[in-house]
């Protein structure tokens, strides 16, 4: 869909504006039990809003306690008065696994497909040999690190192009759109980043989340997900009095991991296949506590794997003595295509957008979770869109100029639609 006329009113530079997002330190810590979880994620909160105020958006709110921020770019006066109210999202905080504190971007121009050096004692190299996604991205402008961080492109960039796409609009009014929200949230990373969201105040009937990879990526189906806590009592006896006494917790921790599947686990799953996922494991003869993380995309086989750890503790139970392994398991969310069928024009409107910017749609299936399935699930059909960025949640990460400004003529081509789409 093509905007009904060419952008006069051109806005701040998407990348200057991305490189002084990633400057702001704003990881998560799922550690402190708090929300949000860490200060710097108030500083970018603080920074959004000062911005979106001074381009003029309507209805800026920013929620000091919990730090999200809210924003409504008004429909044009010839935008008809049923069209849906559309909205996009993205968060602000970053990924724990590497240090975001003092991030130094800098742009690869032109690459052309060799090793990048990232760090100037040669430590850190980009190479098409680890990543070979580079391949394809011969002739383009690459923003990297020193690898000394991550760069913070999840999801830094979903909300540059979000931001860019706000001021388009607002320095544009001759460009037809009906009513648009956005929302910056905290502590995605963490599985919090809806927690506190206030979908009253959104106040929009659908809604995207921006925070994809590969450009054209669209995705609207997830994992359905568990968590799995086992605590499990031994009984210590010396190890020379041990015999038909001692009960090994840990022993017994490793008997549980031995009657899952062997092959449904990470390393060897893709696509649409589930699987259990041990993630820490720590014991003693007396007790072990372990952690699991349970994962399908059908409905079906992810209650048949919930069902078969069940099985496993009674089991166990029945073989060492009742309240030898004690389970705690709680579903943590769930696949958003159910709520996504019923609105399928979402996905459909996305599609056309990209076609019509000679972008090929990518239908993959999140092999994880997104603030959108949490949302979807409380009333928000929400399918997530690309950003142009890669290598999440490392030193490595990357993302694509050219991929990002595509990005933004995407959203705003969605916008284009939705202000002449009925329902």
């Amino acid at each position: 869909m093509k905007l009904s006329c060419e952008i006069k009113n051109k806005p701040e530079d998407l990348i200057e504006r991305f490189i002084r997002y990633t400057k702001i330190d704003t990881q998560s810590d799922e550690h402190t039990n708090k929300s949000p979880s860490t200060p710097g994620q108030h500083d970018l909160a603080k920074l959004l809003y000062k911005e979106l105020m001074e381009m003029g958006a309507s209805d800026v709110f920013y929620d000091q306690e919990h730090c999200y921020v809210y924003a409504t770019i008004p429909a044009t006066n010839d935008s008809p008065k049923n069209t849906p109210v559309i909205g996009f999202i993205s968060h602000m905080d970053t990924s724990d696994a590497v240090s975001g504190k003092d991030v130094n971007a800098r742009i690869v121009e032109n690459y052309d497909g060799s090793d990048i050096k990232l760090s100037e004692d040669g430590k850190y190299i980009l190479s098409p040999k680890d990543f070979p996604v580079l391949t394809e991205k011969t002739g383009e402008d690459l923003i990297v690190t020193d690898g000394s961080t991550l760069l913070g492109a999840d999801d830094k960039a979903g909300i540059a192009e979000i931001m860019t796409m706000a001021e388009t609009f607002l320095k544009n009014p001759e460009l037809k759109h009906g009513e648009i929200k956005i929302a910056f949230t905290p502590d995605e990373e963490i599985g919090e980043g809806t927690d506190h969201f206030d979908l009253e105040r959104f106040g929009a009937q659908f809604a995207y989340t921006v925070d994809g990879g590969d450009l054209g990526t669209l995705e609207y189906e997830n994992f359905n997900a568990a968590e799995v806590e086992l605590i499990i009592n031994g009984r210590s006896v010396h190890p020379g009095d041990a015999k038909n006494r001692m009960l090994n917790a840990t022993l017994i921790a490793y008997e549980f991991q031995s009657m899952l599947p062997a092959f449904e686990n990470p390393m060897y799953t893709e696509g649409r296949e589930g699987f259990f996922h041990l993630t820490m494991m720590k014991g003693t003869c007396e007790k072990a506590v372990v952690y699991y993380i349970v994962r399908d995309h059908d409905m079906e086989k992810f209650k048949v794997k919930k069902e078969m750890v069940r099985n496993i503790v009674e089991f166990l139970n029945k073989k060492y003595g009742e309240g030898t392994v004690e389970l705690t398991m709680e579903d943590s969310y769930y696949n958003m295509i159910e709520k996504i069928r019923p609105h399928m024009h979402l996905v459909d409107n996305a599609k056309k957008v990209m076609e019509e910017l000679g972008i090929t749609p990518i239908d993959v299936p999140i092999r994880g979770g997104t603030d959108g399935a949490m949302l979807s699930y409380k009333g928000l059909p929400c399918p997530n869109l690309c950003t142009g960025g890669y290598n999440y949640h490392g030193r490595y990460e990357f993302a694509v100029v050219s991929e990002m400004r595509k990005t933004v003529d995407i959203i705003l081509g969605i916008c284009g639609i939705y202000g002449e789409f009925e329902i």
